[in-house]
């Protein structure tokens, strides 16, 4: 996915916009990235990559309980935009998740 694109669906945050929430705000856990307009508190189809994210950016930062980014990544793969929202809409379609009023419609 590209900086521009977004991640989490239901309350219109791109991945620049986590990525830097992470950088200025260093949580200390990846939970602590819902503070960034309520990311993954939706349909929680983006908390794999949020936690992504976090273990990309704590990789070597001292203090931060990190050390999973291999499990990460697996939980995650890098992946088209159009492969993320389908998957995305597989994801709510089986009921593993309901998206939040106003989220990103799903794709048919």
């Amino acid at each position: 996915m590209e900086l521009n694109d977004t991640v989490c669906f239901c309350f219109h945050i791109t991945k620049r916009k986590v990525i830097n929430f992470i950088r200025v705000h260093k949580p200390r856990v990846a939970s602590q990235i819902s503070d960034c307009g309520g990311a993954g508190t939706g349909c929680g189809w983006c908390r794999k990559y949020l936690t992504r994210y976090f273990h990309e950016s704590a990789e070597g930062s001292p203090g931060v309980q990190s050390g999973r980014l291999s499990e990460a990544l697996a939980e995650a793969p890098e992946i088209t935009l159009d492969e993320y929202a389908k998957s995305r809409a597989n994801y709510i379609r089986s009921g593993h998740g309901k998206p939040a009023p106003g989220a990103i419609p799903l794709p048919d």
